[in-house]
C-alpha cells in the first residue's frame, strides 16, 4: 500500500468534503433545528464507506485521484455502502434521499477530480512549451 503522502490523503480529504457537504445540505433542508451533530450523524455512513473505498484502491496499488476508473470505484463504494450502513443505523433511505445522494456524490467527487485533472493537464501544456 506505501506510506501515507499528501498526494494520497488530499483525495480521500476532499471526497470527505463532499460526503460533509452533503450531509450539510441534508441538515439544512430536513433538520434545521437539530444540534449540528446531526451532520456527523449523516454523514458517518459515507464518510466510512469513502474511506474504505480510498483504502481498497490504494492496498491495491490504485491512484485514487483520477476519474476513471478510480474515481468511479470510491463514488460507488461510498454511495452504496453508505446507503448500506445508513439503513442498518435505522436513518431511512427515502426515494428522494437515494436519488439525491447518488446525484450529489457523483457530481461532486467525480467533479473535482475532472477540475484537477484538467488543471493539471493544462499545467503540463504550459511547462511542455
Amino acid at each position: 500500500m506505501g506510506p501515507v503522502t499528501s498526494r494520497r490523503l488530499l483525495p480521500l480529504v476532499a471526497d470527505l468534503v463532499c460526503v460533509l457537504a452533503l450531509a450539510l445540505g441534508g441538515k439544512s433542508s430536513h433538520e434545521p433545528g437539530d444540534s449540528d451533530w446531526v451532520v456527523l450523524v449523516i454523514a458517518w455512513p459515507f464518510a466510512v464507506a469513502a474511506v474504505l473505498g480510498h483504502v481498497m484502491l490504494l492496498w491495491r496499488g490504485r491512484p485514487t485521484r483520477r476519474v476513471w476508473p478510480e474515481g468511479a470505484t470510491v463514488v460507488a463504494v461510498t454511495y452504496v455502502l453508505g446507503m448500506l450502513l445508513r439503513s442498518l443505523s435505522d436513518r431511512g433511505l427515502a426515494p428522494g434521499f437515494l436519488v439525491v445522494a447518488a446525484v450529489f456524490l457523483t457530481v461532486t467527487m467525480l467533479g473535482w477530480r475532472l477540475v484537477t485533472s484538467r488543471l493539471t493537464r493544462r499545467a503540463g501544456a504550459r511547462r511542455a512549451r
